[in-house]
């Protein structure tokens, strides 16, 4: 009912037979997203398809992945995407192309903020869900877990949904941290750029289980002692130092638990393009380590 009253918006409906012709039977399987495989029959409720389609389906922008169709007979659903060539995030690449990225992701997130008719807030910001286009260009996906709000109102209500560990606000766990608001794709972005630096991979430490460091703990130390040495792989010269102390400074304000010590996704952008030396160390954020289910009560600083 809502695709047929919402016609006009949606993008163009492929027939079942269509797509089985499109994906050769869906014979190869390219990815996995929160709806569903990629080129698989895909399994969901219809409430995470029905937002793929009302929420993708009405955005255009170069930093948000272009929904081509949509499939809906009965209970065979299919979503028909553009074809990214690099697949996801998890890709490895270099610090200077990772900040240009980091910039791209920032601004494909302030346009469903801020430049939508209806803004959107996305809500499961993470690795996988950012693609990479034959440019390396990375675009926004998945949308499964998107919430539609007004443009008046800065924050909503909504129940517990499923989200993934370690990209998750703390407001989506507990209304104790506040509201859900924008700020909560803030905070995911946040973790998302902390990841993108500092991989597992990519940490040099001399302890022997390097699967229990909490990379944002680990890296806050180092950034807020003013060391030179980061500690981390493939940093070659000065001004590849500065790129990545500006992007842990930024993802060290996007993770504060408080949403409102937290900078809106254009302040962000501003920061990333903005000189280090502007830049001010934030204050100790709660974090949440994932891998040892434990939370690490830190000092947390009010920020006016």
């Amino acid at each position: 009912m809502f695709l047929k009253n919402y016609e006009f918006i949606a993008p163009k409906r492929y027939s079942y037979s269509q797509v089985q012709k499109m994906t050769n039977s869906f014979e190869v399987k390219l990815g996995q997203g929160g709806f569903g495989s990629v080129l698989n029959e895909l399994k969901g409720d219809g409430e995470d398809f029905i937002n793929e389609v009302a929420s993708v389906g009405s955005t255009s922008h170069v930093n948000i992945v272009s929904l081509v169709g949509y499939c809906l007979e009965g209970r065979r659903k299919a979503l028909i995407y553009e074809f990214m060539p690099n697949g996801s995030l998890e890709s490895d690449l270099g610090w200077e192309k990772l900040h240009q990225i980091a910039i791209g992701i920032a601004r494909g997130i302030e346009y469903l903020h801020t430049g939508c008719n209806t803004r959107i807030l996305h809500l499961d910001i993470k690795p996988h869900n950012i693609l990479l286009d034959q440019d390396f260009c990375p675009k926004i996906s998945d949308f499964g877990l998107a919430k539609l709000f007004p443009n008046e109102r800065s924050m909503i209500s909504m129940p517990r949904m499923r989200r993934t560990p370690g990209y998750i606000a703390p407001e989506l766990f507990s209304r104790t941290f506040g509201q859900v608001s924008h700020k909560s794709d803030v905070y995911s972005y946040g973790m998302l750029i902390l990841e993108m630096v500092g991989g597992r991979r990519n940490i040099e430490v001399e302890v022997d289980h390097t699967s229990e460091i909490y990379f944002p703990h680990w890296i806050y130390k180092k950034i807020a002692s003013q060391e030179e040495e980061l500690g981390l792989h493939q940093i070659v010269n000065t001004e590849e130092n500065e790129t990545i102390r500006k992007m842990i400074i930024v993802g060290l304000w996007c993770i504060q638990t408080n949403p409102f010590s937290r900078p809106t996704i254009s302040k962000v952008l501003e920061m990333l393009e903005d000189n280090i030396s502007s830049l001010e160390i934030p204050p100790k954020p709660y974090i949440f380590s994932p891998s040892r289910s434990v939370i690490q009560l830190l000092p947390q600083v009010q920020v006016n």
